[in-house]
């Protein structure tokens, strides 16, 4: 008994909300571990979709407890009005999530210079204008409000004047935007400890006395590996680690919690926002993804750019995560192709490489492959045995060329629509 990982292995978008769901029907506790608002995990039930930003995927399974861990970053209007809807449709939130007291908030002015930084540079990094970097920065200057914090008035008073004065400082000199009122943001945390004051708990000691009583314990991560502030296209990243680091620095668990480390990994690649993307398809291709995928970003509704499989930006999750195996998601996108592309390698000015390059990737030549693509649907598919033989050959050939095995095909959308091997 231990704890499964489930992690991004592209650029964020590869389907884990689904298959976070998919594995939560077997888990105790599903525990949130990074990110904030600025993800957008989808899960459908029976036809109908939900889309979290803040609350963990596992919530959906009505036996399952839920975490939001210390290494996210949390708005508190975000999750009440997550924490309602969800409510409307019958399930128990309130006796069901845990909120760590050391997550940090994003407070109104988070988002406002989120927005005057990214709206007045010339070079834009695509940020969702959701305030997660500048709520990450306070959290390394030591000037961030965190849960516990609201539960003290006036301990929290104190912090909120400490960082209100650096912020309308910075939002009135420089950007010319209007001050924060220390009076209004109060309110609106006093409101929001009516609201989840029973909910908020030391996490990293509540999941230690889980895991040694024997729970099955879910870590979920938002966006990828090559997302991830430290391992990704650096500075086109996230502002947190999605990888496996983040995972225990998140959580406070330990390494020798960990028995599994699953790679969601889409059949084609996606990115949202600006960056290097060297598989991108930017003629009909791309756009058939698009359309077929339904690729517009969950937060944003921004289309997302679209192109081919990359061998090795997964070899690069597979390095930086210690993979097991991966979570094969969307592969029913690619039916009715005739030749689909793969990446095997890298190029750059001519000369091959056998490594993702942590910086200047975007003067990478991917060399392609191409397979046979195939014509029938398979969203009824339920084992391997009975995709198409074109399509079987497919995963088989991601297979080889990674040395990870495909231990979940998802063909749709749907909870159903999974094929366990």
């Amino acid at each position: 008994m231990g704890c499964k990982v489930l992690i991004g292995t592209q650029w964020g978008d590869e389907g884990k909300a689904k298959l976070i769901d998919f594995y939560s029907q077997d888990m105790d506790i599903v525990a949130r571990y990074q990110g904030g608002p600025n993800a957008g995990h989808t899960v459908v039930v029976n036809g109908k979709k939900y889309i979290f930003h803040l609350l963990p995927s596992g919530m959906l399974h009505k036996d399952t407890i839920c975490v939001i861990g210390n290494g996210v970053v949390l708005d508190p209007e975000q999750l009440i009005a997550e924490i309602t809807e969800v409510e409307k449709d019958g399930y128990d939130v309130r006796n069901r999530l845990k909120i760590s007291d050391s997550a940090h908030l994003i407070i109104p002015y988070h988002r406002a210079i989120d927005g005057a930084m990214e709206d007045a540079s010339d070079k834009k990094i695509g940020t969702t204008k959701k305030g997660i970097g500048p709520c990450y920065s306070d959290k390394c200057l030591r000037v961030g409000i965190r849960v516990g914090d609201i539960l003290d008035e006036n301990y929290l008073e104190a912090r909120l004047k400490e960082a209100l004065f650096g912020k309308n400082l910075q939002l009135k000199k420089i950007f010319l935007r209007p001050e924060f009122d220390l009076h209004g943001i109060k309110e609106m945390l006093a409101e929001f400890k009516k609201q989840i004051e029973g909910m908020v708990i030391n996490t990293q000691y509540y999941l230690h006395q889980e895991f040694d009583k024997g729970k099955m314990i879910l870590l979920e991560g938002a966006q990828g590996t090559a997302l991830d502030i430290d391992h990704g296209t650096y500075p086109f990243v996230t502002s947190s680690n999605p990888t496996i680091g983040g995972a225990l620095m998140g959580t406070g668990l330990n390494a020798f919690c960990i028995d599994e480390i699953i790679g969601i990994t889409k059949a084609y690649v996606t990115r949202v926002g600006e960056g290097p993307f060297p598989t991108e398809d930017k003629g009909e291709y791309g756009e058939l993804l698009r359309k077929r995928g339904v690729e517009f970003g969950s937060t944003t509704g921004r289309p997302r750019r679209c192109g081919w499989f990359d061998i090795e930006l997964l070899k690069h999750a597979k390095r930086i995560n210690g993979l097991s195996s991966i979570a094969l998601t969307k592969l029913d996108v690619l039916t009715g192709i005739p030749k689909i592309k793969v990446a095997t390698g890298y190029k750059i000015n001519g000369k091959k490489i056998d490594y993702f390059p942590s910086s200047r990737i975007d003067l990478v030549e991917p060399i392609y492959e191409e397979l046979e693509g195939w014509t029938e649907e398979i969203a009824d598919c339920n084992s391997f045995k009975k995709l198409p033989k074109k399509a079987k050959k497919y995963v088989e050939f991601l297979e080889e060329h990674t040395g990870l095995k495909a231990s979940i095909i998802s063909v749709g959308p749907d909870r159903g629509c999974t094929i366990v091997r």
